[in-house]
Parts: C-alpha cells; structure tokens; sequence
C-alpha cells in the first residue's frame, strides 16, 4: 500500500515536470503527457499499471465533463447548435459506420457488429487537446465555441454506439428499428434526468442556508449523483452530466455568492486540471499491457491495422466538415443559419481538431473479456491496440501540425477584436452608469458624506468618461492602459511588501494579513481583466 501510493505521488510530480516542460516548449500537454507516460512505460523500476476502466467512467468522467459543461456558453452552443448536433450525433453513426465497413474488411474474422463496436470507441474526438492547442494559437472564436460543444456531445453518442454494438456481438443480432428507438431513448431519458437531478441542487444551493465550502462540495457530488442515476437506469449518464451541468451553470449568478463563484472557479480548475494529466499519463502508462495483451496478432499486422484505420478516422472527419460547410452554403438559401458561407479554412482546422483522448481509450477498456456464454469477446484485444494507435497517432500527429495548419491557412476572424473592444466598452459604460444611478438616486446625502463612496462615485464618473471618449473616437487622454498598470502593479506590490513587514510582527493577526493579500488580489485581478483588452 505504501509503496503504490509512493508510485502514484512520484506519478504526480513528472505530471507536474512534463507539463512545465510541455509550455516552454510551447507544446498541447495532452501530447507531452502521453509521450512521457510513454517514455516511462519502459522503465523497469516501474510497476506495471492497470486501468480500471470503471475507474475512467465513474471517477474521471463526470467531475471532467461537468467541468466542461461549465465552461461552455450556452448562447454560443445555441448559436453553432446546428453543426455542434450534427456532429455530435450523425457524424459520429457516420463515422462508425465507415470504420465498420473499413475494419470488417481489412481485418481477417472482424465482423462488421466488432467494426461499429470499434467505430463507436474511436469516433468522439477529446476536448481537451484540441482546445489546449487552439486556445493557444489565433483562431476565431468561434471555432472554439463549435469544438467545445461537439465535444459535449459527441461522447454520449459514441457511447450509446458502443453500448449496442456490445450488445449485438454478445446476441449475435440486431435490430435496427429496436436499436433506433433506444437510442433516441437513452438520449432524450439521459437529458431529462440530467435536468431532474439538476433542479434538486438547484433548490438546494438556492434556497437552503449553505456555505461556501458546502456549495463547492456539492458541486463535487452532483455529477457523480447524475452520471450514477443515469447509467443504473440504462440512460446516457454523459448527456445526464452535461445537461444538468449546462443548467446549473447558466443559473450560477442566482445560486451563489462571489465568494463561491471564486473558490469554486479556482477549486475546479486545479482538480481538472490533475484529473486530466493523470489520464492523459495512464494512456501512455498503458501500452505495455495493450501489446502484451495482442496474442496471436503479430505487432506488425496490428501497427498496420491501427494506422490504416487512423488515416480513414481523419479521411472521414475532414470530408465530413467540408462536405458540412458546402450544405450549410446551399441551406442557408431556405433557413436562416449562423454563418452563410463558412468557406473552407475554418472547417478545415475543425477537421483536423480530430483528436481522441481518453473517452475513447475508456470505451476499449470496458469491453467485457468475455460474454454471456462464457466464450471470450472476439478481437477485444486487437481493438484495444487499434484504439491506442488511434489515439497516439492523432494526439502527437495532429496535435503537433495543428497550429502549423492554422498558420498556413491563415484564417481570419469574423468577430473581429474591433468588435470585442466596442462591446466591452459599452458593458463597462453601462456598468458605470447603474452604479452611478444607484449612488445618485437612492443614497445621495450618504455618497457626499462618506469618504469612501465619494471616492467609488468619482472613479465611476472617471470610468463613464473614457468608455464615452472610446466610443466616441477621441484619443484617451484618461488614461493609458500600459502606464496605468505599471503603475498599479508598482502600488500594490508596495502594499503586498508592507503587509509581509506587518506579518513579521507577533502582535498582528495573519488571518488580517491574508484577508488583505486577498483583497489586493482581487483589486489586481480585477485592473487587470479591464485593461487588458489594450493589449491585445
């Protein structure tokens, strides 16, 4: 026990190396993790490591996707919700479908049940190391916004696949009238349930006397109450996450404090953030076992099995996003839609954005050793490997060629920052006047009298200025961003200084010396966030 968990915190600290090596490098760390648990694969002081697959679904899963549901801006999934669908549900059966015609018949005894069963494990790219590599380089906004939506979704889909294509290799037959009404089922049954459970939490942050600790909590808890539910009632616990994930969080400003928004926001990004590293190490950590696990298939047959399919899995997705691009040209002629002409470049980074992560190496896992019968899963070691090559040669391969495409593409953006700037201007103009109308309408005697609101009333007043001026096209003579800052970075480290000199004092409460490093934080932070659009 000691010497595992010994292992495991060791496993934690080169997290920790890879990734700082992965941003000097200016690497995606999904793709420096996987190689490094790679590289340590080998090591021979390393015990052999493996994956519960039940470890993956129930622990890793939902905190990750309830992660990403938070993350992600229902207006802009609204927006893109046309192609976000598409691709989250008939792409996904189209890709399966291609892969199990392309596998049945490349690979001697693959039936085309094993090929949809194959199709539904590798078909759902990762979010993760897509928007890790474009959030690092320019591209449009957008674009973004469209692979974190499919990415929401598209595990569901890929899952539900996979759920029937265990089935129809264990029965020996499928149905397809059957097969369609479940699937619809499982989906609309998964969301329902989502939102069900969703509204009980809500309830609970809403209206019954919490705490910050117990609201960050409960966060904790809610996605694993969802994606359990879910799945002991045979529906998609993936939608069930995602859609009371989506629902809590576009009610977040009704159910919490600023304090819970804060810790929670600063709490879930650290957990998601190891959550993800660990897995995207045990992916690499795993080879070993996968290629002692080949039996009668020799590594060369599966390497070349495992790269073909890859490069019809990347064939598939990028015909899909082109041929998305031309159908949304020629249907944008009847409905309304959000892009008319979304040309060639823009699909084409979506495309190749294809990654597969750990939904799909999770999927391999769980493929059942043997059947109802007693008999051995056909092929379920094969497919383990194929799915590894899969997600080895997609991570390191288009992972690391992305921003060169992006950059030999050279996509412009059409919400361009002209645009940005001019919208938060307006915000911090209309943020100002309603804290100046709230000053000069119903405390008028209080803000003259006290020191502090006149000095709150006099910044607004100062702030209402420059957003006019800006609007307006006049020169800032307010104020320049960068001096500004300089200069209030200089103020409060003067301050941060003083504090530290106040704490060597036995006499003084560090529990007041912290509050206040906090408060400057947040005066910081909050400088910060307003000016930094100057920079950009």
């Amino acid at each position: 026990m000691h010497d595992s968990f010994s292992v495991y915190i060791l496993m934690l600290l080169i997290i920790l190396f890879l990734v700082m090596l992965a941003q000097r490098l200016k690497i995606s760390y999904p793709i420096i993790l996987v190689l490094g648990g790679l590289a340590l694969s080998f090591s021979p002081w390393l015990p052999e490591i493996k994956i519960d697959p039940e470890m993956i679904f129930v622990i890793f899963l939902p905190p990750l996707l309830y992660e990403a549901a938070w993350q992600t801006s229902w207006k802009e999934l609204w927006k893109w919700r046309r192609v976000v669908s598409s691709f989250a549900f008939l792409i996904v059966i189209l890709t399966s479908g291609v892969i199990a015609i392309v596998s049945s018949n490349l690979i001697p005894g693959f039936t085309l049940a094993l090929g949809f069963l194959l199709g539904g494990i590798i078909s759902p790219p990762d979010a993760v190391s897509a928007t890790s590599i474009l959030k690092g380089i320019k591209v449009p906004k957008r674009l973004i916004s469209i692979v974190e939506g499919e990415s929401l979704l598209n595990d569901a889909s890929s899952l539900i696949v996979f759920r029937f294509a265990i089935q129809a290799v264990d029965s020996g037959k499928f149905v397809f009238r059957d097969a369609a009404i479940s699937f619809f089922v499982v989906i609309i049954m998964g969301i329902l349930i989502g939102i069900a459970i969703a509204l009980i939490f809500y309830a609970i942050h809403r209206w019954l006397p919490t705490t910050v600790n117990i609201n960050i909590l409960l966060t904790f808890i809610a996605p694993y109450v969802m994606y359990i539910v879910a799945e002991q009632l045979h529906f998609s616990g993936v939608l069930a996450v995602v859609s009371g994930g989506l629902f809590l969080s576009h009610r977040s400003h009704l159910i919490f404090d600023h304090r819970s928004r804060m810790r929670g926001e600063n709490v879930w990004s650290t957990i998601g953030f190891a959550l993800n590293g660990i897995v995207f190490m045990l992916i690499g950590l795993e080879l070993p076992v996968i290629v002692g696990q080949l039996g009668d298939t020799s590594l060369y047959d599966a390497v070349r099995y495992g790269l073909i399919i890859t490069a019809v899995l990347i064939v598939v997705r990028l015909l899909s996003t082109l041929g998305a691009s031309l159908f949304t040209r020629l249907i944008s002629n009847v409905i309304t839609t959000a892009e008319r002409n979304p040309g060639w470049r823009g699909p084409l980074v979506f495309g190749w954005a294809g990654m597969r992560g750990v939904v799909s190496l999770a999927a391999a896992l769980s493929i059942p050793i043997y059947m109802t019968n007693g008999a051995e899963f056909p092929q379920r070691n094969l497919i383990l490997f194929i799915t590894f090559i899969v997600i080895l040669v997609t991570l390191v391969f288009q992972g690391l060629t992305l921003p060169w495409v992006v950059k030999w593409l050279n996509i412009e953006d059409p919400d361009d920052k002209t645009s940005k700037n001019s919208q938060e201007t307006i915000i911090q103009k209309k943020l100002s006047m309603a804290a100046l109308k709230v000053l000069n309408d119903k405390y008028p005697d209080i803000a003259n009298k006290h020191e502090i609101l006149q000095n709150l009333k006099a910044k607004h007043v100062s702030h209402l200025r420059l957003s006019e001026s800006k609007l307006a096209g006049v020169p800032d003579t307010f104020l320049d961003g960068d001096e500004f800052r300089n200069v209030m970075t200089e103020l409060i480290s003067e301050q941060r200084a003083i504090l530290q000199q106040l704490n060597r004092k036995q006499e003084v409460d560090e529990a007041l010396i912290r509050k206040y490093n906090g408060l400057l934080d947040l005066e910081e932070e909050n400088y910060s966030l307003r000016f930094n659009s100057e920079s950009e």
